[in-house]
């Protein structure tokens, strides 16, 4: 699924880059551009970076 239309980043490729130490949607956007268009999916890319924080908050 797409994350970011403009950019065409899948949900993958996000996942791969918070796996990689992306923390933040400016993180993501320096590694592949998303988020740094039109926007709209900046709320998305939050979200997902919310859940990689909960996984390493809950395996500390």
């Amino acid at each position: 699924m797409f994350v970011c239309i403009c950019k065409a980043v899948t949900e993958a490729e996000v996942h791969e880059h918070c796996v990689a130490g992306a923390q933040t949607p400016d993180a993501i956007g320096e590694r592949c551009g998303a988020g740094l268009g039109c926007g709209t999916c900046v709320d998305r890319i939050n979200g997902i970076l919310k859940d990689w924080a909960a996984l390493r908050s809950a395996t500390v």
